[in-house]
């Protein structure tokens, strides 16, 4: 690592940790249950991400006054089967490990509700290794007001870690354009369930396929920050 601290915000799902059908399946099950159609799996994939409600809105094409019974058996069988069905992708322990032992700061920002991701972080015991978790609000099922998009909890995030500068890591176009939105560089990872060319086109720094390379686009985008703040502070004391 380099010198500069330069904080780290990862989304959670799709790019620390892999649901592994927990949530399609939670999804499919509660639609199921109330008689509703199930999405086909590769629009089922699409919905892990965004936020809940506006996916099962706008992809499952669930009607407003369903909404919030499709969410409450959905919460339900993710709490009881979901996140034991989840893991960590490879190599993501490790890397938290790496940036604890450096003293690099790392926060989450994911749609998924707050408590829940701090439920899924403890399950596989590494929410020890966040400064921040921040996430939508408890109960999402309103579709009414504006709900709080990736924009604003990036923004949450940042304000937690008390700096304006940070690097965001994300599997999906609305990591990018909610990092972009707050003046951040974003780099996409390829693991998770992003459709091709999806996180290019939204505008990402780069896209990584493992770990290893992930951390090597870290410190690369580390060292061009300390020389930007170098030099900034070198111009203030001319």
């Amino acid at each position: 690592m380099t010198s500069t601290t330069v904080p780290v915000i990862f989304d959670l799902d799709g790019t620390l940790v892999d649901p592994a059908g927990g949530i399609t399946e939670g999804i499919a099950s509660a639609l199921r249950e109330l008689g509703l159609p199930v999405p086909a799996p590769e629009l089922l994939d699409s919905m892990i991400g965004p936020k809940l409600s506006d996916a099962l809105l706008n992809v499952a094409q669930v009607p407003a006054d369903r909404l919030d019974d499709v969410i409450r058996r959905y919460r339900a069988f993710y709490a009881e089967t979901g996140i034991a069905q989840s893991r960590l992708y490879p190599g993501i322990r490790e890397l938290l490990e790496s940036f604890a032992e450096a003293g690099l700061p790392v926060s989450v920002a994911t749609q998924k509700p707050q408590t829940i991701a701090r439920t899924v972080l403890a399950h596989h015991g590494i929410d020890g290794f966040f400064q921040g978790i921040h996430g939508s609000a408890d109960d999402e099922s309103a579709v009414d007001g504006v709900p709080l998009g990736k924009t604003e909890i990036i923004a949450a995030a940042l304000k937690d870690l008390d700096t304006q500068h940070a690097l965001m890591v994300g599997d999906r176009a609305q990591d990018v354009s909610g990092a972009i939105a707050n003046g951040l560089d974003c780099i996409g990872v390829a693991w998770g369930f992003a459709p091709d060319g999806e996180l290019e086109n939204a505008g990402a720094f780069t896209v990584v396929a493992s770990t290893a390379e992930l951390l090597k686009t870290i410190e690369r985008l580390q060292a061009i920050h300390a020389a930007a703040m170098s030099e900034v502070t070198n111009d203030g004391n001319v």
